[in-house]
């Protein structure tokens, strides 16, 4: 298969590129625009929509995700849809190199459209088509693990070829090859990796280092200057390495101490407030000391602030993901694979994270990175090395029932 060409980009493409981290477009990221599973997730409506469906579970391969008739091979398109600022662009923010690209190379054109800004919203788009067995529009979409893993296990996402997967299949990293959710990753892949680390302002703590979760719970000099944030699998799953247990395989009473633990915080106003993205500024300018943060976040605000550092508890941090999927009855399953396979090609998945700063889940990345700015090659929140790779710790599935449970407890907790 042809590869890309890194030389085939304009100078001023890689300076775009380049600018992407200082300022402009790439400094709006799209975690730092909306993460949702947050706060959104945590209102009654969306615990409904997320817990209930109205709709049994249908079978992983079951006859709504299988029927799909391919029209490939006669209609050269996809419809591609993705978050905002989850694309690289040109200087000129008129086109998009890397999907221009493919499609110099395939004839494949591709309708790229902005339109998921809420993880809930987007499904309560796609929820009526899905579950009538009928084409959605969308050839390709990308959602959070957690979402995912409910279209999977609804039986609404196509089961992909792996024959058309061949760059996919042997540079997906080890951190995201076996989630829970999707073992050997049969239905998904990653778009990015989303690690949740400590960030803090060095001039706020007076010099001083924040490096556990523990600390920001009980350090009395952090008092009030504190944030969390209202994305309840981060904020409990890393308190809950904190405490010494798997996000992986907790128990309900695990979850109920963690959830205790941040409780005490709250009481005895050691957590300021949490947050969604807001809590950039509130970082950037010293209002918090320290918080949980998103590792692109933390890129960005390095870029223009250099009180602002980060931390990997010793107890590990959680990694998370947002996936590929095609979802049943599209109408261009082999196109949206050959889109997939293309963007774990090394040099095509470079030009990306340059451009969005979150963790490249391709193996043989740092070099074609390299190529673009070294100082991203060798940051490993965008390209992990095998220390922080060893760290991740993913947050399990839950089901329905503990699904619903455990965002109350936590909508509880921050006053959702």
């Amino acid at each position: 298969m042809e590869q890309f060409e890194p030389d085939r980009l304009s100078a001023a493409q890689l300076a775009a590129m380049r600018r992407s981290i200082d300022s402009g477009r790439g400094a709006l990221t799209r975690r730092s625009l909306l993460r949702v599973g947050g706060v959104g997730a945590l209102t009654l409506g969306g615990l409904s929509a997320l817990a209930g469906c109205g709709i049994p579970p249908a079978k992983r391969e079951g006859d709504t995700a299988k029927s799909s008739d391919d029209h490939s091979e006669q209609e050269k398109e996809i419809n591609f849809s993705n978050w905002t600022e989850y694309m690289d662009t040109s200087e000129d923010e008129k086109s998009r190199p890397t999907l221009e690209e493919f499609t110099k190379r395939t004839g494949i054109k591709v309708k790229y459209t902005e339109d998921i800004n809420d993880n809930v919203e987007f499904f309560g788009k796609i929820k009526p088509q899905l579950a009538a067995g009928q084409d959605t529009g969308r050839d390709l979409i990308v959602v959070t693990d957690w979402l995912a893993s409910r279209i999977i296990r609804l039986g609404w996402a196509q089961k992909l070829d792996p024959a058309h997967l061949p760059h996919a299949y042997a540079n997906l990293i080890p951190q995201f090859r076996n989630p829970d959710w999707d073992p050997g990753r049969a239905y998904s892949y990653p778009w990015t990796g989303l690690d949740t680390v400590i960030a803090y302002n060095t001039k706020a703590t007076g010099g001083k280092k924040v490096d556990s979760v523990t600390q920001m719970l009980d350090d009395p000099s952090l008092k009030g200057r504190v944030g969390f944030l209202t994305e309840m699998r981060d904020s409990v799953g890393m308190t809950l390495l904190d405490q010494g247990k798997d996000p992986a395989n907790f128990t309900d009473s695990d979850y109920d101490e963690a959830i205790g633990r941040l409780q005490k915080g709250v009481d005895k106003n050691q957590i300021r407030r949490f947050t969604g993205n807001d809590y950039t500024s509130d970082l950037d300018k010293g209002d918090l000391a320290a918080c949980l943060a998103w590792a692109g976040d933390v890129i960005q605000l390095q870029a223009g602030n250099p009180d602002i550092q980060y931390a990997i508890p010793a107890a590990g941090y959680i990694s998370s993901s947002d996936n590929l999927l095609v979802p049943a009855k599209a109408r261009h399953k082999a196109n949206a694979e050959k889109l997939i396979d293309y963007y774990y090609e090394p040099a095509v998945a470079a030009q990306l994270a340059a451009f969005i700063s979150y963790v490249c889940p391709v193996e043989g990345v740092k070099d074609e990175l390299a190529k673009i700015d070294p100082a991203l090659a060798d940051n490993v929140l965008i390209v992990p090395d095998k220390e922080m790779a060893a760290k991740s710790h993913a947050f399990r599935s839950l089901t329905s029932a503990e699904e619903t449970a455990y965002e109350e407890k936590f909508a509880k907790l921050i006053g959702a």
